[in-house]
């Protein structure tokens, strides 16, 4: 007999039991509306606020799952600043960091799907991450992680003509002389609000296209040009609160990568979290969902007593 070790149980579970689109519409989403297009509603600011306070009660539920999972994220990133922090690609090496924005979405699939299932089935686990896999949308889920994986590269290639028609085309001879340019002289500070201007258009159409795209595909049976236009239809009703938003978001990365990324271990699952429930305060929900909601609420009540 064979004893597995735990990556041979992990991924003999998943395996196992997730076949690429293998889920059923009616399977896979238990409430739905079907293919209508969503209804989208305005929020205020305290709805964001209470979207964070939710998704760090989600990572509170499964913290050490979501830990372990999440560990693959800042070491992605410390290799990458490794393989950067030397020659040619030293000054890509902040533009690399702030890129984790434009990917964060498709990062977060899986927080996403555990946030789901919390809500369906009253219980959270990092294995709820692989039902991705299943989803009868992952067609639509894989086509806009490429779209936003594109875009990540071409912010790459755009703050690199950046750096050469500031800086010019020869690479920094050290780290030093490189932030001492930087900081020092017109042509490194031009530099730096130019790559700041385009991280910001770019950012500004990743949230465009993506702020409740893959949680919508998640919940519910609609195509990608549907999910991409609610979202669309979202940051145009409500500008205010999704720039609050989305500087939060940059906020928070920013912070989660300053000590060689080890910050996004929380700040990745947290934002996750919290975009699942912002998603359900700004698209109308299905008609059912208020059922299996209340009828949990009416069980934890009786629980309780």
């Amino acid at each position: 007999m064979h004893i597995r070790n735990p990556m041979e149980w992990i991924a003999g579970q998943i395996s196992s039991t997730n076949v690429i689109g293998s889920a059923t519409p009616q399977e896979y989403w238990p409430v739905s509306s079907g293919g209508a297009m969503p209804v989208v509603r305005k929020i205020t600011v305290e709805d964001v606020r209470d979207a964070i306070r939710r998704g760090l009660d989600d990572f509170a539920a499964a913290r050490t799952d979501v830990i372990f999972l999440c560990m693959i994220y800042p070491l992605i990133g410390v290799l990458i600043s490794m393989a950067e922090a030397h020659g040619r690609l030293l000054p890509l090496l902040f533009p690399t960091a702030a890129g984790f924005a434009l990917v964060g979405p498709l990062a977060a699939v899986g927080l996403y799907e555990m946030s789901r299932q919390r809500e369906l089935t009253g219980k959270i686990s990092w294995l709820d991450t692989f039902k991705v896999i299943r989803s009868p949308s992952i067609g639509a889920i894989t086509g806009l992680g490429l779209l936003l994986i594109g875009l990540y590269f071409a912010w790459l290639a755009v703050a690199q003509v950046i750096y050469d028609f500031t800086m010019g085309p020869m690479p920094p001879a050290s780290a030093r002389l490189f932030i001492e340019g930087m900081f020092t002289t017109s042509a490194g500070w031009t530099m730096m609000i130019a790559g700041l201007a385009a991280g910001t258009m770019f950012g500004a159409g990743v949230v465009a296209i993506s702020v409740v795209s893959f949680p919508l595909m998640l919940d519910r049976p609609v195509g990608f040009s549907t999910a991409i236009a609610t979202s669309v239809q979202v940051l145009l009703r409500n500008p205010g609160p999704l720039t609050v938003w989305s500087l939060i978001v940059a906020a928070s990365l920013f912070v989660g990568a300053l000590p060689f990324f080890i910050g996004l271990i929380v700040v990745l699952p947290v934002l996750g979290h919290a975009t699942w429930h912002l998603y359900r305060k700004v698209v109308v929900p299905p008609a059912g969902m208020n059922a299996i909601n209340s009828g949990r609420d009416q069980e934890t009540q009786t629980s309780g007593a």
